[in-house]
C-alpha cells in the first residue's frame, strides 16, 4: 500500500465512524494516567447509574486487557446482523468488548496499530442506534492508542480517574494535558479511593492523603466532581459481577456516583 492509499483508507474509516456515531450527542471518554486506580469499576458504575434514565453503551477500548465483561461476570459473543456488530446487552446497558472475540484464557497479542484499527472498526460498524451516552473505557496511559481512539471518537466529555497518591496524580496531570490538547470541551477529575470509613466507629480515614487532587484541579483549571470512598463490600461484590449503584443505592459510594452523573448530565445539555 502506498502513502496515498493509506491516507485514502484512513479518511474512509473516519468518515464511517462519523456517520455511525455522529448522532450520539454524549460521548464520554474515561482516562487514567496509570493502571490500578479503579477506572473500569468507576466506568461501569457511572454507566449503570446513567442507564436508569438513559440509553447507554460502553465500548471497552482496552484491547489487551478487556476487563468490563469480566467485572460484570458476563459472557457472550458479538453477533453480526446486516453487516453491523450487535453489542451484548446486560441489564439495560449495551457492551462492546474484544473479550467477546477471544476465549477466556487467550491473550490478545497485537501491536498498537492493529489495536487502534480494531477500535475504529468497533466504532464504525457497531449498531449504536438510539444510544444517548457512549462511554469509552480507555487503556491506561497517554500513548498513541489512546490518542487515536480519542481522535476517532471526538468526545465532548473526559473523565480523569485518579487516586490521592502523588504518583497517580502526576500521571493524571499528563492525562489532563492530553485531553486539553485534544480540544475536549468538558474535562473533569474524579478521585477514587478517596477515603475509608471505619466499619466500627464510622470515622473517615484518609488512606492516601487528603487535598492533593483538589490542588491538582486548581493548578490545571479542572473541576473535581467526585470523591469516591473505598467501600470494602462493594469492592468484594464487584469481583462477583455486581454493580454498586444497583446493589447498594443507599451507600455513600453510590451517592457520590450519582453526583458525578448529575454533572455529566448537566454538561451534556
Amino acid at each position: 500500500m502506498n502513502t496515498q492509499e493509506f491516507y485514502t483508507n484512513m479518511k474512509t474509516e473516519q468518515d464511517k465512524i462519523k456517520e455511525n456515531i455522529g448522532s450520539i450527542k454524549n460521548r464520554v471518554v474515561v482516562f487514567s494516567g496509570k493502571g490500578g486506580v479503579g477506572k473500569t469499576m468507576i466506568t461501569i458504575n457511572i454507566a449503570y447509574e446513567l442507564a436508569k434514565k438513559n440509553s447507554v453503551a460502553i465500548i471497552d477500548c482496552d484491547i489487551t486487557a478487556p476487563n468490563i465483561p469480566k467485572m460484570l461476570n458476563i459472557k457472550g459473543e458479538l453477533k453480526i446482523k446486516d453487516k453491523r456488530i450487535l453489542p451484548v446487552e446486560h441489564k439495560g446497558v449495551r457492551i462492546v468488548s474484544s473479550a467477546f472475540m477471544a476465549k477466556d484464557k487467550d491473550a490478545i497479542i497485537w501491536r498498537g496499530p492493529l489495536r487502534s484499527k480494531l477500535i475504529n472498526q468497533l466504532l464504525s460498524d457497531t449498531n449504536f442506534e438510539s444510544t444517548e451516552y457512549l462511554i469509552a473505557d480507555l487503556p491506561p496511559g497517554t500513548g498513541d492508542e489512546v490518542l487515536t481512539i480519542t481522535q476517532s471518537m471526538k468526545p465532548n466529555i473526559a473523565l480523569i480517574i485518579t487516586t490521592p497518591q502523588e504518583v497517580s496524580l502526576g500521571d493524571a496531570k499528563r492525562a489532563i494535558s492530553m485531553a486539553k490538547s485534544m480540544g475536549i470541551k468538558n474535562i473533569y477529575l474524579i478521585e477514587n479511593m478517596s477515603y475509608l470509613k471505619c466499619p466500627k466507629c464510622g470515622e473517615k480515614i484518609d488512606l492516601f492523603g487528603e487535598g492533593n487532587t483538589k490542588k491538582l484541579g486548581e493548578e490545571m483549571g479542572i473541576e473535581v466532581i467526585g470523591q469516591i470512598p473505598l467501600d470494602i463490600e462493594i469492592r468484594k461484590e464487584s469481583d462477583e459481577g455486581k454493580v454498586g449503584v444497583t446493589e447498594h443505592p443507599e451507600k455513600e459510594f453510590s451517592r457520590e456516583i450519582g453526583k458525578i452523573v448529575e454533572k455529566i448530565n448537566g454538561a451534556s445539555q
